[in-house]
């Protein structure tokens, strides 16, 4: 599974080898890292929740793909604009002012 994380025109590719055994406090920590770059304030991201559920929503596919995806789109995240893109792509969007928006996009592996 494939994690894509990009703000101000910069990207970070994740590469998590086993969605159900993520080491998201390594992956929240490396998108920590690249946001601070910004100065960017990650703890009203609340990623260590985010991510696990965007992971399960793509890979856990217990109602069948992509029930879970869609799922959690429809019931949402705190302010995040999530969108499921065919393909198996879950995408969260998070507006920090105007013009600057962080984007976090998981891509499934089949």
């Amino acid at each position: 599974m494939d994690i894509d994380v990009t703000f101000g025109g910069r990207s970070l590719p994740i590469k998590v080898e086993n969605p159900h055994r993520m080491d998201t406090g390594a992956v929240v920590g490396r998108i920590g890292e690249f946001l601070a770059e910004d100065n960017l304030p990650t703890e009203e991201l609340y990623l260590d929740e985010l991510l696990p559920r965007m992971v399960k929503g793509i890979a856990g596919c217990e109602r069948g793909c992509p029930a879970d995806a869609q799922s959690f789109v429809r019931k949402g995240f705190r302010q995040y604009n999530l969108e499921y893109i065919e393909g198996g792509i879950l995408q969260a969007r998070y507006d920090f002012r105007p013009g600057s928006v962080l984007e976090i996009r998981i891509f499934p592996e089949f």
